[in-house]
């Protein structure tokens, strides 16, 4: 009996020196892994904020990028402007220099379709005629600006609107017809 009290305290001694082994054994591994915790955690942290810096400086640049496209497109919208002012006065200096004067309106009206005298709508089937002693004055004003003389607001007043309907139009024989202020004025200076 002793004996087997002494085998059974012998094991029991070598049972509580395994535990306590394992005991210690368990506690370093908890330790290890404490410590690799507390690392990964200063780890998530640090790139924790590294990303939050990376996203402000992304940010502070995106702003940066608009700031200057908008100046870029505010620059070219100057230059742009500033272009066309160069092109005007370009073509302001060339006309003076070569001696052409701005282009005098066309006396034509912006409507084909209405009568220039009394407004009447062209149908279909109604007759529309160009006045042709306008026409002969106007080639004649043309030739005369292309020789040096100027276009008066007088001659320029001479002239009709265009096509006419026909009770709006006289007769001229073998002229054809024209307006009633063309034929007018003919007869006047014919006096």
């Amino acid at each position: 009996l002793p004996q087997h009290l002494a085998s059974l305290a012998a094991t029991a001694q070598e049972e509580t020196w395994q535990s306590r082994q394992q005991l210690q054994a368990q506690r370093q591994e908890m330790a290890r892994l404490q410590e690799e915790l507390s690392r990964a955690r200063q780890d998530g942290e640090r790139w924790a904020s590294a990303l939050q810096r990376a996203q402000r400086e992304a940010l502070e640049r995106e702003a940066t990028r608009g700031a200057e496209q908008a100046r870029q497109q505010e620059l070219i919208r100057d230059m742009k402007k500033r272009l066309l002012e160069l092109l005007r006065e370009k073509d302001a200096l060339w006309q003076k220099t070569e001696g052409i004067d701005t282009p005098v309106p066309s006396p034509v009206p912006r409507d084909p379709g209405l009568c220039a005298r009394c407004h009447k709508d062209f149908r279909l089937l109604s007759r529309r005629y160009s006045c042709r002693w306008a026409v002969r004055e106007w080639g004649l004003a043309l030739g005369q600006c292309r020789e040096g003389l100027a276009l008066t607001s007088c001659s320029l007043s001479r002239l009709c609107q265009g096509k006419v309907c026909h009770s709006c139009s006289m007769d001229m024989g073998k002229h054809g017809r024209c307006c009633l202020i063309c034929y007018q004025q003919r007869h006047l200076q014919a006096t």
